[in-house]
């Protein structure tokens, strides 16, 4: 077999005799840059085997097809200019030799000559800021066990210390858990290797070109640090791991060498997630800011700091953990603040150094912050990364605090009182600027530029709570019997939200079944017995065929499992359909099936272009016209849920929206943190027409809405919130109240 591509190019459309004039921009369009072709066009002229294996395999030039087309769109815009308008003057492929030979040629064609800085290609971005560009397009809600994610606080700020899940979905709510996080400092092992290890704390993945000179050495005084010195101190230990030891590419006479890396991974069981502290500063009077420094009776170091990296500097003395002792009596110190002390907010001292913890709370808690530091270096004393912490405590517990910290072996010297004020959006549109630029160019700008003009509203409320009915409200539901209705978990390939789907169903009193597509299609399974469907989220078929469409037409194409939804729909008066995100899109796509959808919209994609994880504000519809069985008791509520998806934005039909508005379909709308309809990003997520999150069928017996209320059920799962007004919620969290409706409807009819 022979492959090959060909290309037509009409001769109007082709770059002839055209010329670079000086002082053109030389740009580089495509990528990635990946390991291949290095044996370059030397390659294609002598015989395989006569050099090593491994370059002849690593010499194959081949392109990233995605990439290409891509690229090639870019050309292709440029030509429909014209002539005359097309911005090309010239264009040049880069193939052997890479930008190494490509560039030189594409000036030495035109007889000019340009200085190129190789070393600059790539421009450096400041590594110490918002991470916020990469949290958003995951989705980090799936399995409704989340109950600690990088969202932090009412306004969502990414700086948690700590990731903490729920042990599992029991038939009780468990409080039990598992805390993990991953730390690695690479830079500080160009300085001292035992430092980069002992720097963070435990699965741990050692990474070293153990071959060049001295970095076995280091490898060797990092282990010896680490796994001899500091974890037996510790009381712990490091039962697995992995390593690569060949972290170095050699190429003629030049080669590349990796620093000695270590990623930790630490992980270890919880009592109660609900105890997990977090950065967010609580805006409350009388409060201090404590700040214990692990490293006050030494001389503070700033090699490998963020601050050196501005410099361009590596530094000669890292930081490390100078004290094993100090650190594991600081821990034990910890442990008992969580028993006896109401600590307001916590946070690590790490990259960034004092002032970039201090600020990361304050953005979190969209406060200022005015600091009274000891010592006579102004840039050592806030920018050094030497082992830390910051709390906020009541004034009244400072004495409580010192004692406990004394007691334990954390002498005062180490405890310095932080005073702070007011002013806050200048420093943390510098401290998002990164992530926003970033995400500027990989998304929608307009929906970007909204996003990051949200931070200078020092007005804004932040997320809320205000509800028209009682969380711990059961409706007089026995989730005890033997004898209860059954709902069918339904899913499709790619789906992955069936587990907390199936929990919340369970919980509300009703017997969930897990119904996979492929039993209805081949008939081992009939909708007959089951009183409700629930749609479940995620990725049927990866979404190839657009959101929920292959999960659609699965249905509408195959005789036996459209007549199982027919008869469901249509033919009885005592079932009702829920459907969330991908649920929601699939119901969407067959609502030719289900009465009173008629004016249904279809579900597109994002205004952002971008797949949003997100929690964010809905208000249920108060009008009378709200009908829909499953937000009884909910009408006129304000509060948080989560959103996961990239195509939820929806979109009608002209003839169909004021049909469908007129109705009062619409039950469930995105609204901002001032409770009004939301209309810019991130609160109005996907850009859906009229703000619409949810819709309902004419008779309210089918909800499809585009967020997961199914994530949220548990209380400790909502990424934020209020802790006094949750005090009366019991271990769920205010969405429970739409499945228990749906048991309420259901009531002895089945």
């Amino acid at each position: 077999m022979l492959a090959g591509g060909l290309g037509a190019i009409r001769p109007d459309l082709a770059l002839k005799n055209t010329k670079i004039t000086p002082g053109s921009k030389l740009i580089v369009l495509g990528g990635q840059s990946m390991l291949i072709g290095l044996g370059g066009g030397a390659a294609s002229s002598i015989s395989s085997g006569e050099g090593s294996a491994e370059l002849d395999f690593a010499s194959v030039q081949r392109g990233n097809p995605e990439i290409q087309r891509r690229a090639q769109q870019v050309i292709d815009a440029c030509v429909s200019f014209g002539a005359e308008k097309n911005p090309i003057q010239f264009i040049h492929d880069v193939g052997a030799g890479g930008l190494s030979n490509a560039l030189p040629e594409l000036v030495h064609d035109n007889d000019l000559g340009a200085k190129f800085e190789l070393r600059s290609i790539l421009s450096l971005e400041p590594a110490v800021g918002s991470k916020n560009f990469l949290i958003t397009i995951g989705d980090r809600f799936v399995t409704g066990l989340v109950d600690r994610d990088q969202m932090v606080g009412p306004w969502q700020t990414p700086v948690a210390d700590v990731g903490v899940t729920a042990t599992s979905l029991g038939e009780t709510v468990l409080s039990t858990g598992e805390a993990l996080s991953m730390g690695e400092k690479p830079t500080l092992a160009l300085i001292s290797a035992s430092a980069s290890a002992k720097i963070v704390k435990l699965s741990a993945n050692w990474m070293s070109a153990a071959s060049h000179d001295g970095e076995g050495a280091k490898l060797y005084e990092a282990v010896q640090a680490i796994g001899l010195d500091l974890c037996p101190d510790l009381g712990v230990s490091i039962p697995v791991g992995k390593d690569s030891m060949s972290m170095k590419m050699k190429w003629d006479d030049k080669e590349v060498t990796a620093p000695l890396s270590l990623t930790i991974t630490a992980f270890a069981p919880v009592d109660n997630t609900s105890n997990t502290w977090t950065p967010q500063i609580v805006r409350k009077d009388d409060t201090q800011l404590v700040y214990v420094d692990l490293a006050a009776d030494v001389k503070k170091s700033l090699g490998g700091s963020a601050l050196a990296q501005v410099y361009k500097q590596v530094g000669n003395l890292a930081p490390t953990v100078h004290s094993n002792k100090l650190l594991k009596s600081f821990l034990e110190s910890l442990v008992v603040l969580h028993k006896k002390l109401n600590v307001l907010a916590y946070h690590d001292v790490s990259e960034g150094g004092l002032l970039t913890t201090v600020l990361e709370m304050a953005f979190a808690g969209r406060t200022g912050v005015k600091l009274d530091l000891k010592g006579d270096d102004l840039l050592t004393s806030l920018f050094n990364e030497e082992l830390g912490a910051v709390f906020q405590i009541n004034s009244s517990d400072l004495a409580s605090f010192n004692e406990i910290l004394n007691t334990n072996g954390v002498d005062s010297k180490y405890i310095q009182v932080i005073v702070y004020e007011n002013t806050r959006d200048v420093l943390q549109q510098l401290w998002a600027n990164t992530s926003y630029q970033i995400q500027r160019l990989r998304d929608n700008p307009k929906t970007t530029d909204e996003e990051y003009e949200s931070i200078k509203d020092n007005k804004d409320p932040g997320l809320s709570y205000q509800l028209t009915y009682s969380v711990s409200d059961d409706l007089g539901i026995d989730t005890k019997s033997s004898n209860k209705p059954k709902v069918a978990i339904l899913r499709e390939q790619g789906v992955n939200s069936q587990q907390e789907m199936a929990w919340c169903f369970s919980q509300a009193g009703f017997e969930a079944y897990d119904v996979h597509m492929s039993d209805i299609l081949s008939g081992k399974v009939s909708l007959d017995k089951f009183v409700g469907i629930a749609a479940c989220g995620g990725f049927s078929y990866g979404d190839v065929l657009g959101a929920g469409a292959g999960w659609a037409k699965s249905v509408l194409f195959n005789e036996r499992a459209r007549n199982e939804f027919i008869k469901f729909f249509q033919e009885r008066q005592d079932t009702f359909a829920f459907g969330a995100c991908n649920g929601c899109q699939f119901l969407s796509r067959i609502s030719e099936l289900i009465p009173g959808t008629e004016s249904w919209p279809s579900f597109e994609r994002n205004v952002s272009e971008q797949y949003e994880a997100r929690f964010v504000m809905v208000e249920v519809d108060s009008t009378q016209s709200n009908n829909s069985i499953f937000l009884d008791g909910m009408k006129g509520s304000k509060l948080p849920i989560v959103v996961a998806h990239g195509e939820g934005r929806a979109s009608f039909q002209d003839s169909n929206l004021d049909d469908f508005i007129s109705k009062g379909q619409d039950v469930i709308k995105y609204v901002d943190n001032y409770g009004d309809i939301a209309t810019t990003y991130p609160y109005l997520p996907n850009g859906s027409t009229n703000s619409i999150a949810g819709i309902s069928s004419e008779n309210g017996r089918v909800l499809a809405m585009m967020p997961h209320p199914e994530r949220v059920c548990r209380k400790e799962s909502n990424s934020w919130y209020p802790k006094e007004q949750a005090e009366e919620w019991g271990p769920y969290g205010p969405w429970i109240r739409l499945f228990r409706n749906a048991r309420k409807w259901v009531g002895d009819k089945y």
